[in-house]
């Protein structure tokens, strides 16, 4: 991806999280990228495939760096420990993007929409399988349960976020931990 592209990704996500996806039109869009809004199509097909891009991408890049930080990591605890601080650093990083994912939703296209629950879905099966090698008597629904409820807790930050972030970072850590048994 051009650094073009993905600083207009970045406007957007932030645009469609203040006003919602329906709530911005094109030549907003584009006016927020100091160009004008039929230039946008030199970058991306239209504004649903900016969507799709922009949140296929994200849940890409969750799967792929939960991937690599539980391969680097020698013991369960370690593992979970790596995902928490991955998540925690996306979550603070990315607010608008989990506010656009939770409202506009249902705005993605059909194949965009397959596209990031199967990402998700495996990025929720990479947490749950380190949570029941840490705790192996739980089972692989329970392991599930405790994936979900964790990035409830997580992807809290576009809404709890009110401490600044290197505070609101060792809040989520703790708590993150503490739901784990990691404490």
């Amino acid at each position: 991806m051009t650094p073009r592209r993905q600083q207009i990704l970045d406007i957007a996500a932030d645009l469609f999280a203040s006003r919602g996806f329906h709530g911005v039109s094109v030549a907003e869009l584009g006016a927020a990228c100091g160009i004008s809004g039929p230039a946008l199509y030199k970058h991306f097909e239209s504004k649903d495939a900016m969507l799709a891009e922009m949140l296929v991408t994200i849940s890409e890049t969750l799967l792929a760096e939960g991937r690599s930080r539980v391969a680097a990591a020698g013991t369960p605890r370690e593992a979970l420990e790596a995902l928490v601080e991955w998540h925690i650093e996306f979550a603070l990083e990315h607010r608008a993007l989990i506010v656009v994912q939770d409202r506009d939703w249902s705005s993605l296209p059909d194949e965009a929409r397959e596209r990031v629950r199967a990402l998700q879905r495996a990025y929720v099966d990479e947490w749950a399988a380190q949570v029941r090698r840490h705790d192996p008597t739980l089972s692989p629904e329970a392991s599930r349960t405790r994936a979900h409820v964790l990035f409830g807790l997580l992807n809290s930050t576009p809404h709890s976020g009110r401490l600044p972030d290197p505070q609101m970072h060792d809040v989520l850590r703790d708590m993150a931990h503490g739901a784990l048994g990691l404490a």
